[in-house]
Order: C-alpha cells, then structure tokens, then sequence
C-alpha cells in the first residue's frame, strides 16, 4: 500500500518564495489529505479495472487482425502494476511541494481530474448492460448480408470512413474504439472488400437451386437465360422452313428449265404424271412476277377494259384465271394443268375452240418450249379476220425484236403497236391479215427465243 510522505522532513528547495518549513501549513490541507488520498486509490483501481478497452464489434470496412496486432505493439504501454502508479503519484507531489503555496491549487487540480475520470468509470459502468445490448444488435447488422451489400454497393475510401464514423457514433459513450482513424489508398480499399466478401460467401449456407438470391453482386455478370425446349422448337421449325423454301427453289428451277427446253407435248405429260409440280412450278412463277414493278397482265387487262365487253377472248396460258377475273368479256382459259375451275386443260398448240371463233388472242409469257411456231398457227386459226393478237415477254427472251415481227407478219399477222419501255417485259399488239404466208417447213429463226432460266440466289 501507500506510504505517506513525510511534508515536514524534507528539506526546503531554495526558490524566490520562502522556505517552505519556516511558512505555516494550513489546517484544510492536512485534514482533506487523506480523505483525498483514498479517493484517488478508488479511483487508480477503477482505472486500473477499466484499462483494457472494450473492443468494439467489427464494422464493415474495419482493420484485419492483423494491422489491430500491429498497432498494438507500437502503442506505449500503460502502467499496470500499483507500484508504477505510485511512483507517478509521489512525483506529482514533489512538483506541488517545490511550488510552495501554489501546490494547494495544484492538488486541487488533480482531485478535479480524478473527480473527472471517476464519473466516467462509474458511468461506463452503469451502462454496461446498454453496451451488451448495443453490441448484440451491432453485431447483428454487421453479419446481415443486407448491410453488408449497402457498404459494398459504395465506392472509394470516404464511402468506407463514413460508414465507420457511423457505426461509430452509434455505439455506446463508454466504449473506446482500439483502431485508430487511416486513410487508405482506393487499392488498398478495394482489396479489403474483395477479401471480405470472399470470406462472407465462404461462410455462407448453400441455397438451392430454384432460390436465386435477391441481390447480387455488382461485380458478377449476369449470364444468358437457358435456351427452353420452345426456343429450340421454333429454331428447328424455322430451319425446316428456310430448307423447304430452297428446296421448293430448287424444283421451280428445273421445271422452269423443262418448258422452256422441250414442245410442249413434254411438258404436258410432266404434269400429267406429277399433278403437284405444276402447283409449285406456278407459285414459284408468281413469287418471280412479284419482284416487277408491273405485271404484265394487268397492263392488258387495262387495255381490253376500253373495249367492247361484248369481245370474245381465249388466254392461251392462264395460269390461275387472273386476266378473266379482272374484265368484264368472256374469256375461254387454256393450260396445261388446272388451278382454277374455269381452266381447260390441253396443249396451248390444240385448243378445242372452233376457227375464227374469237376476237381476241392473249399470250402473257406462255409463248414456252421450242414450238412458238405452233401457238401462233393456232392462235391465227381460232380469230376473225382483224382479230387483235396480244404479245407479252420477258424482254431478256429478245435478241433482235425486228427479225420477232419480221417472223410474225409471215404467219398472217400486222403490227399495230409494241411498247418496250418496261424493263421487264415488252408487249406487241398484232392484227390478223389472213392465213400464215409461208408453208409449214418453211424456217423462221426469229421465232427461236432465248430461255428464260433463273438464277440460283
């Protein structure tokens, strides 16, 4: 314990003033000594109780344990035995003795401070249990994955200070933070919160699978949905289609070639055998004609509808019956294979119609195969005299238009009109003189149209 100090026989120190010794004591001194003397020994023991700070609980973006270590060792060491605090004690009291009369306001002092530090003991103690408390729920909010993400989602090292001088100032008056305020580097910053993150998902429980967590990281890319088995249907239904339509491409262009490079005897006969080629060969045809920028039949259509109704008409090569369904005249619809009810099925070079039986004759881009010769005959048997003759084809079929109606106007025919300002096509009015003028062996290379075959695209 506490020896006390002999006032009377230590010698006096020379200083300006008086000797202590010759100066009278006062009585208040003497008699609040040792009262005083036993409060400052409660309140050196309380210290000494209270010298081990309470840790306060880890905060999101607080030191590892490691720089806690460190800072430990540099931090000076407290005085931990009674002896130690003695010994400060006895100096202090030697400073208020060699101040002479001033050490009464000296001690005064000190018994202030005292006074001081044990209300803060005795506060922190009384608020121990709002400290477990605060603690608990502190600890609480620091394992929640919800408040972790809120610091994670800020970014740079003032985000983290905030946050600590937060939580800091929401823990208790008493508690005294062991790990001193830094200033981190945004590297230093951003490799500590990788490193907690990495310890948090590695403690974390498994979720199953069906469960996606609410939130997730803001460094995680997101991954593509799986593809779902309707996804994969209308891939393979669309791969179908897409093969069917080259497929269908593919079978227009060899019977497109077919008409064009044989009589049309042989092309009847091709229908004949297989009814559905003449369907796709006709869609593949108006899928072409589409493309134009005018069809050819709709411009003769326009022009017969500024004639008599009353005209009898014949469509060698009607295909869907497109030119009867727009005029008004009766129309006789010949082809090789019928799309329509009102189509009669034959060869365009023997049509059952009686001779000069009608006034107009059509050919939309029939005049197919290698016999043109044979339709226009036949088309010159079947109209009155000065019946109109209507011509239209593809323009690409003309190597020489004149040597065309120089081969013509010997079959009986007169040009009245051609128009070969379409890009696409060429149309030529024609009317009946009278019978062909040149025997039926006579050659006519005019007559010898190019192919019109389609590219593979």
């Amino acid at each position: 314990m506490f020896e006390e100090p002999e006032w009377a026989e230590e010698a006096p120190v020379a200083t300006g003033l008086a000797p202590v010794a010759s100066r009278p004591r006062p009585a208040s001194v003497s008699q609040v000594k040792g009262s005083k003397h036993r409060q400052l020994l409660a309140t050196l023991r309380a210290l000494e109780a209270a010298s081990l700070p309470h840790q306060p609980p880890g905060l999101p973006g607080s030191d590892s344990e490691e720089d806690v270590v460190e800072r430990k060792k540099k931090r000076p060491k407290k005085a931990s035995s009674t002896g130690a605090s003695t010994e400060v004690e006895k100096k202090k009291k030697k400073k208020c003795q060699k101040q002479g009369p001033l050490g009464s306001d000296c001690e005064e002092k000190e018994v202030k401070k005292k006074k001081k530090c044990l209300r803060g003991v005795l506060s922190a103690s009384d608020s121990a249990e709002e400290q477990k408390r605060k603690r608990k729920c502190q600890k609480q909010a620091h394992l929640s994955p919800a408040h972790l993400l809120d610091i994670d989602h800020q970014t740079g090292p003032k985000a983290w200070k905030s946050s600590a001088t937060n939580d800091l100032s929401k823990s208790s008056p008493g508690s005294i933070s062991a790990n001193p305020s830094q200033t981190l580097s945004r590297k230093q910053w951003r490799n500590r919160q990788k490193n907690k993150r990495r310890h948090k998902n590695k403690f974390r429980p498994p979720q199953p699978p069906d469960q996606a967590p609410a939130t997730a990281p803001a460094e995680e890319t997101e991954m593509p949905p799986a593809p779902s088995p309707d996804h994969h249907e209308d891939r393979a239904g669309a791969l179908r289609a897409r093969m069917a339509q080259r497929l269908d491409g593919a079978r227009f262009r060899y019977l497109n070639e077919q008409l064009y490079s044989g009589p049309s005897s042989a092309a009847q006969r091709l229908f004949q055998e297989d009814p559905e080629a003449f369907l796709l060969y006709h869609r593949g045809f108006q899928n072409q004609v589409k493309k134009w920028p005018l069809q050819p039949v709709d411009r003769i259509a326009r022009d017969l509808r500024q004639r008599p109704a009353s005209l009898v008409v014949a469509d060698f090569g009607c295909g869907d019956c497109r030119l009867a369904s727009s005029i008004r005249n009766p129309v006789h619809c010949f082809d090789l294979a019928s799309l329509d009810p009102r189509v009669t099925v034959c060869d365009m070079a023997q049509v059952p119609l009686e001779d000069e039986s009608v006034d107009v004759a059509v050919f939309c881009l029939s005049l197919m195969g290698t016999n043109i010769r044979d339709f226009l005959e036949e088309a010159n048997r079947v109209l009155k005299q000065g019946g109109l003759l209507k011509v239209a084809e593809v323009s690409s079929r003309f190597e020489d238009v004149r040597t065309f109606l120089g081969a013509v106007t010997k079959l009986g025919f007169k040009i009245i009109s051609k128009d070969l300002t379409n890009s696409h096509f060429f149309l030529f009015d024609f009317e009946k003189t009278g019978p062909p003028r040149v025997g039926p062996k006579a050659q006519l290379t005019g007559l010898k149209l190019q192919p019109c075959l389609y590219k593979r695209r």
